[in-house]
């Protein structure tokens, strides 16, 4: 069926250049994920106060993402419809995480507040932009079933690298050098590594995508169509399958927040094991086995269509987060290591259920993108619509929304707990309620998440078979539009030519 279907390819290199665009926005992601300590370590913010704040400018965040979706369908310019965005919202989180990790402290602390509330909303701003993109561009990438799971893989690995690299350069080299969340050099110096490498992942996704983000490209997907605001609300409640995804996406998102917390790090690696080093190793030593399991994953989807495969390592990740749990409740977990002359069965069995999890969880965390362009190419079909800045702008508006809360059910666990002046901190005792609520946050919440998803995939219709439906149809109303265009224009130049 492939062979009956032009399809609109894209180069590998492009498509794993183009992912980088997702990995410089969560780079950013990364060094956000220790403005809780920054804002109560070093600001001198209460815990609820940070909880709160941060809670409220995620829900801006989320608010933020319908505008720029709308202007990025609207942008027809000679610079393309996606790059401009890129560049744009890399910069303005460049300049805002600059000001907010050297500024704040230094601000009085009456207004300092305030201060930390605006130039967190700038750097917002700045991540919405990028973030829209990375969840609508692969609409012009590629249409073809067989390409579009290989940026999940990309994806995988970039984040894998991104997260890894992050976790290793904070936990194993500025926490030693600073000695700690408490000393503002550490944030300073982290900032300015996240800024540099960050542009040029966003240089590199400019390029990726160049070929295809071109005026005359863009017509050709949308024609002359006009977007109104209107026009979204039409959409989204006709379009079943997006919300579908929307729905599955955002528990896991929720659960995502949540076992990947800073403060639920430092409470596993840091208290629980003992060993907080082990946060940033974990993820160079399991790097290539992951991979292996990332590529059976798009194996999976390239024969058998994105749902399916979305839905078996979901399931799957229920598994292996059951077996983590049992992993973790083992008394000498505080035992695992990864020096050679130290390792022992309890460091063997947690780094094999690693591997098999967070292969699981870095597919169905990534095959999402993918499926949002299914999403879009599901609306052309059915309404004539090109609108790609709408399906990543909705789904990361839901995305954003579930996130906020995720933060804030943290915070709302750790206040609770009784951490309502200070956070947990490397090498606090462990308790039996910490170590309850640390496998809580960690493995039982994400379980939860993940049978929310496979419930609502079950109403999700875009499988491999529709999806060739779909791209068969949309192409050959291609074909027939140019056809018009070149009758019309024969017409033209014909009445031109008998005016003479």
């Amino acid at each position: 069926m492939d062979q009956k279907v032009q399809y609109n390819n894209a180069k590998y290199w492009q498509i794993g250049f183009f992912a980088l665009n997702n990995t410089a926005a969560n780079l950013y992601l990364g060094l956000m994920g220790y403005i809780s300590y920054y804002a109560n370590s070093i600001a001198g913010f209460g815990v609820v106060l940070i909880s709160s704040i941060l809670t409220a400018l995620s829900v801006f965040d989320a608010v933020t993402d319908p505008t720029v979706g709308f202007l990025l369908d609207r942008t027809k310019g000679r610079f393309g419809k996606f790059r401009p965005f890129m560049l744009l919202g890399n910069l303005i989180m460049a300049v805002s995480a600059v000001l907010l990790y050297l500024t704040t402290h230094q601000v009085g602390r009456y207004i300092r507040v305030f201060y930390f509330v605006a130039v967190y909303a700038l750097f917002v701003l700045g991540y919405t932009f990028q973030t829209v993109v990375a969840k609508s561009g692969q609409s012009i990438l590629t249409d073809n079933p067989k390409q579009r799971p290989v940026s999940t893989y990309f994806d995988s690995l970039f984040l894998m690298a991104a997260y890894g690299g992050t976790a290793v350069f904070v936990g194993n080299y500025l926490v030693p050098k600073y000695g700690g969340f408490t000393n503002p050099q550490l944030f300073i110096e982290y900032v300015f590594w996240v800024a540099a490498v960050s542009l040029l992942c966003t240089v590199l996704a400019m390029i990726g995508i160049a070929d295809k983000d071109r005026p005359e490209y863009i017509r050709e997907q949308a024609g002359q169509q006009k977007i109104h605001i209107r026009d979204y609300w039409e959409i989204i409640c006709h379009n079943k399958p997006i919300r579908m995804l929307i729905i599955a996406a955002c528990t896991d998102k929720f659960a995502a927040t949540v076992y990947s917390h800073t403060t639920v790090g430092v409470m596993l690696y840091g208290i629980l094991m003992d060993n907080y080093a082990i946060s940033g190793l974990i993820g160079v030593v399991t790097a290539v086995p992951t991979l292996f399991v990332v590529s059976a994953g798009i194996h999976v989807a390239q024969r058998m269509g994105q749902k399916k495969a979305l839905v078996l390592f979901t399931t799957l990740g229920i598994v292996f987060q059951s077996m983590m749990f049992a992993v973790l409740m083992q008394e000498n977990i505080n035992t695992v290591s990864f020096s050679l002359k130290k390792i022992n069965g309890i460091t063997l069995l947690f780094v094999g259920v690693f591997i098999l999890l967070n292969g699981c969880k870095s597919i169905t965390n990534n095959m999402v993108v993918p499926m949002i362009a299914d999403c879009s190419d599901y609306e052309r079909y059915r309404s004539g619509k090109f609108v790609p800045g709408l399906m990543g702008a909705a789904f990361s508006f839901v995305d954003k929304v579930f996130a906020a809360l995720g933060t804030a059910f943290v915070g709302v666990v750790m206040l609770v707990m009784g951490y309502n002046r200070r956070l947990p901190q490397i090498g606090d005792a462990v308790t039996p309620e910490l170590k309850w609520t640390t496998l809580f946050l960690h493995c039982v919440v994400p379980i939860i998440g993940w049978i929310c998803s496979l419930a609502s995939m079950r109403y999700y219709t875009l499988d491999q078979n529709k999806m060739h439906e779909i791209a068969q149809e949309l192409h050959q109303g291609k074909r027939k539009g140019r056809l018009r265009e070149k009758r019309k224009e024969w017409k033209e130049n014909h009445t031109k030519r008998r005016s003479r």
